[in-house]
């Protein structure tokens, strides 16, 4: 263990040099972490006018810059929330080495150990062809899914060949996984519902019918949640059905909603809150939410795959 920390120590000292000959950041590029509490999280950090530029995806809600950040060498202090009536605020202390950084979450008296490790680029280019699509929903049961969490608390059912999710309850994903994919899903989602279609189980597309006023638009129906806002103004149709079409390459992704293209070939930075795992360049699930509210209904759930 003594060796560890002193080989530790040696790396960030190492880093730090490096940074000092060069003038550029240990700490500048996309971050992943996997949190000891479950779920994951994420930065992106960039050097903008002589300082950093941190951007902190949290476990869940939406990504945000940070504003408080104090770098020595290769040590940084990030504040990420004050303390708040009765809730303390939250620190993360971090060390850079190589491609890793290492620290503790601080919340109040509570420590937590981090991990992160730099996000892959996921460069690939599109596929020739693809395969033709199969059926992830079979309109019969629920074979091929499963719920996220305890299975007394899932509402999700079949009913006249619709995937419906009957009140606010667990979340639901593909027992299957999946890399590079075309996925085409109909929802129908009511009034006031909010539900989202995660990608490898990652990065959510949105699915909202709230009012207005409850989301900026790169959190509305159709958006990489927090991350990417679609194009063009359609109409928002809560009731009816619509159909969507996802194509997802290393971490470009298009979206064409409603036979529209609402996102052409844009980046997803990183992970989206609610991600399962900050595990990027790994195959994953699709996750479709059930803990935000009830009423929606899903149909003709297919999936294409590169041909080889």
């Amino acid at each position: 263990m003594r060796r560890f920390f002193l080989a530790l120590a040696l790396s960030a000292a190492l880093s730090a040099l490096i940074f000092s000959q060069s003038g550029r950041s240990p700490f500048m590029g996309r971050w992943n972490f996997n949190m000891q509490s479950g779920g994951a999280a994420w930065l992106g950090i960039t050097q903008k006018s002589g300082g950093l530029d941190v951007w902190y995806q949290p476990t869940g809600g939406n990504v945000y810059q940070v504003k408080d950040v104090k770098a020595n060498g290769s040590h940084l202090t990030l504040v990420l929330s004050q303390p708040e009536d009765n809730r303390p605020g939250l620190t993360w202390e971090l060390d850079a080495a190589g491609d890793k950084l290492t620290g503790v979450q601080k919340r109040g008296q509570r420590t937590t150990p981090l991990a992160g490790v730099r996000a892959p680029a996921l460069n690939r280019p599109t596929p020739a062809a693809w395969t033709a699509p199969e059926p992830l929903f079979n309109g019969k049961n629920l074979d091929g899914w499963e719920p996220i969490g305890n299975p007394a608390n899932s509402h999700w059912v079949v009913q006249d060949g619709l995937l419906v999710n009957e009140a606010k309850g667990d979340n639901l994903k593909s027992t299957r996984k999946f890399d590079d994919f075309k996925v085409h899903y109909e929802v129908n989602c009511p009034e006031g519902g909010n539900s989202g279609f995660y990608l490898r189980g990652r990065y959510e597309v949105q699915i909202e019918y709230e009012p207005l006023d409850y989301n900026p638009p790169e959190r509305r129906i159709g958006s990489i949640y927090g991350r990417i806002t679609p194009k063009g103004n359609l109409p928002r149709t809560p009731g009816k059905w619509e159909t969507f079409d996802v194509t997802l390459v290393g971490r470009t992704v298009t979206v064409v909603r409603n036979g529209v293209t609402s996102i052409d070939h844009q980046e997803i930075e990183g992970i989206t809150g609610g991600a399962l795992d900050a595990n990027e360049g790994e195959p994953g699930p699709f996750y479709i939410q059930g803990d935000h509210t009830g009423g929606l209904k899903f149909r003709n759930i297919t999936i294409a795959l590169p041909k080889r």
